[in-house]
């Protein structure tokens, strides 16, 4: 059976983590390996919530890792996407702590083996089939256009360009093609970009996705500026994706375990 990784990218989201937590079932852990919350440095208890319900759980295979400095998400995905290649595995996955997604929404994945047929598959709020709760209608229109335009670009439908439910084959992650892309929110956009570049397989799936007590951390307009640019570069230059994204120039992202 493959390796897979589940890792959990956590930033101040102490009420939410522990439901996070609760959804990994029997049905789920049939098929996962191991699982890493990963906090970015949280400001609230989001750690001490993992760590105490790692206790809790002692055959639950859990490990908290806290970053060593606030990477961003697409920072803790890179410390993720490191662990997992270290470490031998096959598949990555990641889901957000935040209880937006829902990973039994992956169960056909998973029990089918779609995942094996492509580098990555990818969870989908805007395609039929998905499922949106307390999600405002302009926040997905604005989704909808901007899933148009990537698709022109990159030339293949695209159903979202960052929801907190995907999958990664290891072996795609091992040239570190990533290395450079945002430590933010957009680096799931350059993700996107980098599916026509480098030749990678993808599928979408529909997922249900809900608001309710979660923070967001987007800045709408000026994320909506960069990844207009981002993509403009790229559909300019589509070499641009092999630069340099990054605010601040990372050597080595690490992180210690927690216990």
């Amino acid at each position: 059976m493959s390796k897979i990784l589940l890792f959990i990218p956590a930033y101040n989201c102490e009420k939410q983590i522990v439901r996070v937590l609760d959804q990994l079932d029997k049905r789920i852990m049939r098929y996962i390996t191991e699982v890493l919350v990963i906090n970015n440095r949280s400001t609230d208890n989001t750690e001490q919530a993992a760590l105490d319900y790692k206790n809790a759980h002692p055959d639950l295979p859990l490990k908290v890792l806290r970053n060593t400095e606030n990477y961003g998400l697409g920072g803790s995905h890179k410390v993720a996407f490191e662990y997992a290649i270290k470490n031998g595995f096959d598949y990555a996955m990641v889901l957000h702590g935040d209880d937006q997604g829902n990973i039994a929404d992956f169960l056909p994945v998973l029990k089918r083996g779609i995942h094996r047929y492509y580098d990555c598959v990818l969870g989908a709020r805007f395609m039929r089939g998905s499922k949106l709760e307390g999600y405002s209608g302009f926040r997905t229109f604005g989704n909808v256009v901007y899933n148009f335009l990537f698709a022109a670009v990159v030339q293949q439908r695209i159903f979202d360009l960052g929801s907190g439910l995907n999958l990664y084959s290891v072996d795609m992650l091992k040239s570190r093609f990533y290395y450079r892309f945002p430590d933010n929110l957009t680096f799931n956009y350059c993700m996107v970009m980098a599916l026509r570049y480098y030749n990678q397989t993808c599928r979408f799936v529909p997922i249900s996705w809900r608001e309710d007590d979660q923070v967001s951390n987007v800045k709408m307009g000026k994320q909506a500026v960069n990844v207009l640019k981002m993509l403009w570069e790229f559909f300019d230059n589509p070499s641009s994706i092999r630069g340099e994204y990054r605010e601040k120039q990372i050597e080595d992202y690490t992180a210690e375990e927690i216990n």
